[in-house]
């Protein structure tokens, strides 16, 4: 096997000699549980560890090696374990706002090629929650496509209702609709897969991205759980892990997310609403804030049934909440280079 077949293409190459240094190799990081990784070179996937150097340097977690980067690393113990050195750009990435009231960046998967959005056609379907992960997809320049799962526990003719709503909402990434348990679907999923690209699986817990996956490599190789009394699943995945498939294809397997915040992410509001942009080149003013202003071509495909109150509503939301975090975020960040400076000063007058 080559670095090739696991993604490392001309564009990631081309980065490698400003960053690989002598006695260096590169490999790709496949697993992360806490401060211990799994990397992937040519020959094999093994344990491996940030250097204190490099651990130091680093201003937010969010440079941190997730799944799916790139990174130096120099290997020990018979080539058994390696320690991390630096990370390559990101071609491409997902990430959220972190849970709870902290402000920062959550990494959750790097360069990928293909976000699978994965929703259970019954009670996980969740039109607003599709727009957050539309919205993290496009705010890391990452194609997505829509899963419908589990359509063996709808009519068919609700199945159909769902499909329209997803394209009456404005919303115009892929959609496959498919069941783990018949197979419906399977082989349209299977052809979009390509060997050498990388692929994400995100949505709720017990959506099925797990048994997807087993059903992909022949196998129960991925732990999964008995479904609950309503014929969903219940969560399994405990950890971001990927896998490479016989085909050379490769899988990202995440668990499933409670909070989506978006942070800094107004640039994959505006691609994740495509549908209001391009109503918003219309509107009499270039700032139009698309709520009060006369003129604004938004606000008037409202009224005119062009655009529904809860697109409108869903791009509003989640717009102010990017902004709003964003605001807190480059506040912390300032406070935060204040203190490394005052703390670089301190150590000089100690020095005198």
């Amino acid at each position: 096997m080559k670095l090739i077949d696991i993604g490392f293409d001309p564009w990631f190459e081309a980065h490698a000699d400003a960053i690989v240094h002598e006695n260096q190799g590169i490999a790709r990081v496949t697993a992360v549980d806490r401060n211990s990784y799994r990397v992937m070179n040519e020959l094999r996937e093994i344990p491996a560890e940030l250097a204190g150097k490099f651990y130091f340097h680093v201003e937010s977690s969010s440079e941190l090696p997730c799944v799916g980067d790139w990174v130096t690393v120099q290997y020990h113990n018979h080539d058994t374990s390696a320690i991390i050195h630096g990370v390559f750009p990101r071609r491409t990435f997902l990430r959220r706002k972190r849970a709870g009231a902290e402000v920062d960046y959550q990494m959750i998967a790097a360069n990928i090629d293909i976000a699978f959005v994965v929703q259970s056609c019954r009670i996980d379907f969740n039109l607003p929650r599709m727009d957050r992960y539309l919205v993290m997809a496009a705010d890391g320049h990452v194609e997505p496509i829509i899963i419908l799962a589990k359509t063996d526990l709808v009519p068919h003719d609700e199945l159909q209702q769902k499909l329209a709503a997803i394209r009456q909402a404005g919303i115009t990434a892929g959609v496959i609709a498919l069941s783990n348990v018949t197979g419906s679907g399977f082989d349209e999923f299977r052809q979009v897969l390509r060997p050498g690209r990388t692929y994400c699986l995100l949505g709720s817990s017990g959506v099925g991205k797990t048994t997807l996956i087993n059903r992909l490599i022949g196998r129960n190789a991925l732990d999964t759980k008995a479904v609950s009394g309503t014929g969903e699943g219940t969560h399994t995945t405990a950890r971001r892990q990927l896998i490479v498939l016989d085909k050379g294809m490769m899988l990202i397997d995440t668990p499933g997310m409670r909070e989506l915040g978006l942070l800094g992410a107004s640039d994959g509001v505006s691609k994740g609403f495509e549908d209001i942009l391009e109503l918003s080149a219309a509107c009499r003013y270039a700032d139009c804030s698309h709520t009060r202003e006369s003129g604004c071509a938004v606000v008037n495909a409202i009224t005119n049934g062009e655009l529904s109150q809860e697109r409108y509503s869903s791009y509003m939301k989640l717009k102010k909440e990017s902004e709003y975090h964003e605001m807190s975020y480059l506040d912390k960040r300032r406070k935060d280079r204040a203190f490394g400076r005052f703390i670089k000063t301190a150590k000089k007058d100690m020095k005198k």
